[in-house]
């Protein structure tokens, strides 16, 4: 609703994205409840919807790009390895990146030769890539938010940009996907406001506009917990179903508080 509405003002166009790279995740009827409660929300979108799923091809070629640059390489380290390897004692606690625990480096090596290889993980050597960059915040702060090389290498580390059963991930994704749409403002929650300098390194390396971010405030429960999904939080639907009109959802989230 907050994009909808920021769109609105601004007199630009909103867009839909269907970010369905996780196919273990994602079911036609979600994706047809996702459109019925928005209409009914009261938002509508400029068409076709862009479907991640359709854009394996697009996340390829930035893929190879990368690899072709010497800036990715294979990793065959499980969650149980990373774990295991972060907590060792002489390491001390484990450093907490935008994606968890930050990497340790067990599969780094020499630069990558030959054709990217397929169906496996691939990770962004970030001691490569990292350059000082800056991004405009514009939601849970207004400033110029800048960071420097040394963060990226020792806070961020060397994220994934390839699952091994996806083909590509969340943050080369959205960066494709954003500089392919001409996005000029990214609307999203705060919870992913320290994965916006990878992505700003992203679109450096790939030759691509950094738009402006406004990362808003959660919702969540009573309690203060963060909806979500994983956790079975009451779907809009049920509240559709008491007779809840969408102006309540709109006073329930507080939706003009950004």
């Amino acid at each position: 609703m907050l994009a909808h509405d920021m769109a609105q003002a601004a007199d630009g166009t909103f867009l839909l994205r269907i970010e369905d790279i996780d196919r273990s995740r994602a079911r036609p009827e979600w994706e047809t409840r996702i459109y019925d409660d928005l209409r009914w929300l009261g938002l509508s979108w400029a068409a076709p919807v862009m479907r991640q799923s359709d854009r394996q091809p697009a996340y390829d070629a930035a893929l190879d790009r990368l690899w072709d640059l010497g800036l990715l390489y294979a990793c065959r380290c499980t969650r149980a390895d990373i774990a295991a390897a972060t907590a060792a004692p002489q390491e001390g606690a484990p450093v907490q990146g935008p994606d968890g625990a930050v990497y340790p480096g067990t599969c780094r090596g020499a630069a990558p030769v030959g054709p990217r290889p397929r169906n496996m993980a691939l990770r962004l050597n970030m001691a490569l890539a990292a350059r000082a960059g800056a991004f405009q915040e514009t939601g849970c702060r207004t400033a110029k938010v800048a960071f420097a090389a040394k963060t990226l290498i020792d806070r961020v580390g060397d994220v994934v940009l390839a699952r091994r059963d996806m083909g590509t991930s969340y943050h080369l994704s959205v960066v494709v996907d954003d500089g392919a749409q001409g996005i000029t403002h990214v609307v999203r929650g705060a919870d992913l406001f320290e994965a916006t300098q990878i992505h700003v390194v992203l679109q450096r390396l790939l030759g691509l506009p950094t738009p402006v971010y406004h990362h808003h405030r959660l919702i969540r429960d009573a309690a203060g917990k963060r909806l979500a999904k994983r956790d079975d939080a009451r779907a809009l639907s049920k509240y559709r179903a008491e007779g809840a009109s969408p102006d309540d959802i709109r006073a329930m989230v507080g939706s003009g508080d950004r």
